[in-house]
């Protein structure tokens, strides 16, 4: 471990193996940092955070605030942040109240610069969160899901798996899996297939989504029409079942057709 004498480290705080805390940092009492990890100059690490290992926390970012929430009454919770994920500088990340008593970052998660985690929300593996971006409480967030720079949430939404949304976008509606979406209002522009194709998917796959996306936003204008047919003229897949649950689930929408 090597802690700069000009950081300030509570004794109480539990630092692994190989942990670098650089000057004028200060880690809360407490605090759980995995081994490996890199917390730069500045950075604030406050109560209740869990910090996996081999993460970089860069100056100026906030782990673990209190939430900003008028329903928050000092109860403990936590914020946990899955190993090798980036936070970059100034992002803050809340964590949270009695809803859920946690706000969560997944593994191999890059949050860029001035991001904002509000508290209770849920963000999961892979994912990438683009500078500026402001995320409101309750969020859920999926795997590899990517939410370019300037983009602003409302509370209570759900952005589905491996989906892409574009920068400067106001997120209203729950996303899909594996679409990509734009404009304002935000709407459907087609399937995430770059990405799809960078993660290894196969083409018939990536294809057989694209179909599911077209019947649901291009061939129907009645939803519920679309996933009776989609359920009856595709066959059975973890990738049909996703979208079918996602949309089921989806109580306050999804977003727009085009």
């Amino acid at each position: 471990m090597s802690v700069s004498p000009m950081a300030y480290v509570h004794p109480d705080a539990k630092i692994g193996k190989d942990v670098t805390i650089e000057a004028f940092a200060s880690v809360y009492a407490d605090v759980e940092v995995g081994d490996g990890t890199w917390i730069g100059p500045n950075a604030v690490i406050m109560d209740g955070a869990r910090i996996g290992k081999n993460c970089k926390i860069f100056p100026g970012a906030v782990v673990s605030a209190i939430p900003q929430d008028l329903k928050y009454k000092g109860e403990k919770s936590i914020t946990t942040i899955g190993d090798n994920t980036t936070i970059r500088e100034c992002a803050t990340i809340n964590k949270g109240t009695i809803d859920k008593m946690e706000t969560r970052i997944g593994a191999n998660c890059l949050i860029m610069a001035y991001v904002h985690v509000a508290h209770d929300t849920f963000v999961g593996n892979n994912v990438i969160i683009a500078v500026d971006t402001v995320l409101a409480g309750h969020m859920v967030i999926e795997d590899f899901a990517i939410i370019e720079g300037l983009c602003g949430a409302q509370q209570f939404l759900h952005v589905g798996a491996h989906s892409f949304i574009a920068g400067g976008s106001l997120i209203r509606k729950n996303v899909p899996p594996f679409i990509k979406c734009a404009r304002e209002p935000l709407t459907y522009t087609g399937i995430n297939a770059i990405g799809l194709r960078r993660r290894g998917w196969a083409e018939e796959t990536i294809k057989e989504i694209e179909d599911i996306y077209r019947t649901l936003y291009i061939r129907h204008k009645n939803i519920g029409n679309a996933v009776e047919e989609i359920k009856e003229k595709f066959p059975d897949s973890e990738h049909k079942q996703l979208i079918l649950d996602f949309i089921a689930k989806s109580e306050n929408g999804i977003v727009k057709r085009p």
